[in-house]
């Protein structure tokens, strides 16, 4: 008997559409469906995808200008660079420069102290030739009039004074 309930319930079951029905339900879950997609497209998905794009827009171009400022500040690092190895090649040719001046500087002022050293020896020298003629001259006289002297002593005035 089981048996025959257990019948006449799918017999029931199918006179009713069973799992599927195709009553007036499908087609209104269908255009609910279609109504909220819709909806959720107008009010959800539209903006949200219009903020991820606009998002992505600035994303992009604050990505390139990060590449072009980089690009300047490489080239502006570069030409200071170049600016600074010129100055420092300018520095080291004007230090070459002020130390050749100042030897040269130096090499003259030795020449001249050198010239004037000479100079002042020569003088010197002169004035002692000057000052040993004078004595030779003082000392002749002197070895004159001691001889004279001498020999007056010796022989006499008398003979020294005829001769």
């Amino acid at each position: 008997m089981t048996h025959w309930i257990s019948l006449l319930a799918v017999e029931e079951l199918a006179k009713e559409g069973g799992l599927f029905d195709l009553d007036a339900t499908l087609p209104l879950m269908a255009v609910q469906f279609l109504v909220l997609a819709l909806l959720l497209n107008a009010t959800l998905y539209k903006p949200l995808g219009n903020a991820i794009d606009s998002r992505n827009d600035y994303i992009r171009n604050n990505q390139l200008e990060a590449q072009e400022r980089l690009s300047k500040t490489q080239k502006l690092a570069e030409q200071y660079e170049q600016a600074l190895a010129s100055a420092r090649r300018e520095a080291q040719k004007i230090i070459a420069d002020a130390q050749t001046e100042a030897q040269k500087t130096a090499a003259e002022k030795i020449a001249a102290v050198q010239r004037q050293a000479q100079l002042e020896k020569e003088q010197a020298a002169s004035q002692i030739e000057q000052q040993k003629q004078a004595a030779f001259a003082s000392l002749e006289q002197q070895v004159d009039f001691l001889s004279r002297q001498i020999l007056e002593k010796l022989l006499g005035a008398d003979l020294v004074s005829r001769s």
